[in-house]
């Protein structure tokens, strides 16, 4: 048997099917991602079998784009060679807010609350629902199970979940909540395999198009930069991170309305919104532009800042993890920012750094740093199935 790992969004599905043994979810042996689902789109299919990547172009579908692809992928699993059965689908929901905190098999009942958070992660929720309704039509009978981004966050002690803010907004569950929990929890594991002081000061840096860092100790959440929506804290690659309400408060007054704002902040800052030339890192680091430069360097210095609130609160640094599409990839960005940790004792060997591809977990600190620096492949999949198997597999 298998569990059957999913990420749905606006436009893009990846997948990755993770084999059981004895109750536990194991590393994928497929994995790949449809994109172009969006109406009068192109769909592509890639997928990765037993490290052998192959393509295929999809059918164009105007009317349901994704039921299209789910199609598609049902076809794909049952023609492979070789494919255990399915005998659940994990998908990655962003938001559980107060309600769920540990990962749960979809009823109805659940989905419509789950729609409740919609307005808090605009780009992923929506989306993630429509993928669990999709599925539980294609796979029928097959049990849909929501692992929630915001279930790593749930040991974050009340002071690091509150907001300065009246009872009367609070008590509607007005609070910090954390995100990319998926990958954090993944990260945190891999550390506590690889390293004797994973149990100590962690600071997590997910850093890619959606970005944030997570300060842990024993292992659990205890502060992370993102808040009651996933705007909040770093710059990301259309977002715009941690701003002055006040911002709002004077466009409002300028006669934006809701959605003009809320276009702004989603979709329109960040790495884009500064260098006007590109949301990805590496687009930017091959511009000449004095834009792209400012784009960069202020990615960084928000990065450097959060992580000097996250250090404070844990008191003290005993581990890096970079991780996420930049995280992973950039070793100009991990350079610098070690290089400005450096009063705290982060040396990093510089061949180490540049050889670490994201590809294995890879220590780049020197012997003789007081932090270790960590580079580690994120796999939120891998976490969705584990949890997922838990729930599923009989006792």
């Amino acid at each position: 048997m298998a569990i059957l790992s999913v990420n749905a969004g606006s436009s893009t599905l990846k997948f990755s099917l993770h084999p059981t043994h004895q109750g536990q979810a194991q590393a994928s042996i497929l994995s790949g991602n449809i994109q172009g689902l969006e109406p009068g789109g192109s769909p592509v299919m890639d997928w990765t079998l037993n490290g052998a990547k192959q393509s295929q172009a999809l059918p164009n579908a105007q009317t349901d784009p994704f039921a299209q692809a789910l199609s598609q992928l049902r076809q794909l699993l049952q023609t492979l060679p070789g494919l255990p059965a399915i005998e659940a689908v994990a998908h990655r929901v962003v938001h559980g807010g107060e309600l769920f905190s540990a990962s749960v098999v979809v009823t109805d009942d659940i989905l419509a609350q789950l729609t409740r958070f919609n307005s808090l992660a605009p780009l992923h929720q929506p989306h993630n629902l429509e993928g669990i309704r999709a599925f539980s039509k294609a796979f029928a009978g097959v049990p849909q199970v929501a692992c929630f981004d915001t279930a790593f966050h749930a040991t974050l002690p009340e002071l690091a979940q509150a907001f300065a803010l009246p009872a009367e907004v609070t008590d509607q569950g007005v609070r910090r909540y954390g995100f990319h929990g998926l990958s954090y929890q993944y990260i945190m594991m891999r550390l506590q395999a690889h390293s004797l002081r994973a149990n100590g000061r962690v600071l997590m840096a997910h850093l890619g198009n959606g970005a944030s860092l997570c300060g842990a100790l024993n292992g659990k959440s205890c502060t992370t930069s993102m808040g009651f929506s996933a705007l909040d804290g770093l710059m990301m690659g259309t977002r715009s991170g941690s701003l002055d309400a006040g911002v709002m408060l004077y466009l409002m007054e300028q006669g934006w309305d809701h959605k003009r704002i809320q276009t702004l902040l989603y979709k329109q800052s960040g790495l884009l919104g500064v260098s006007g030339i590109s949301a990805d890192m590496r687009s930017l680091r091959s511009s000449s532009s004095a834009q792209a430069k400012k784009a960069i360097d202020l990615f960084t210095y928000r990065v450097l800042r959060e992580s000097g609130a996250m250090i404070a609160c844990l008191a003290g640094l005993d581990v890096i993890a970079f991780s996420g599409g930049i995280g992973e990839h950039d070793a100009v960005l991990r350079a610098q920012l070690c290089s400005q940790l450096a009063w705290l004792g982060v040396q990093i060997d510089p061949l180490a750094n540049d050889a670490a591809t994201g590809e294995t977990v890879t220590a780049i600190h020197t012997p003789g740093s007081k932090v270790e620096v960590w580079v580690v492949p994120t796999d939120e999949g891998l976490v969705a199935a584990m949890d997922a198997a838990k729930l599923v597999t009989p006792e």
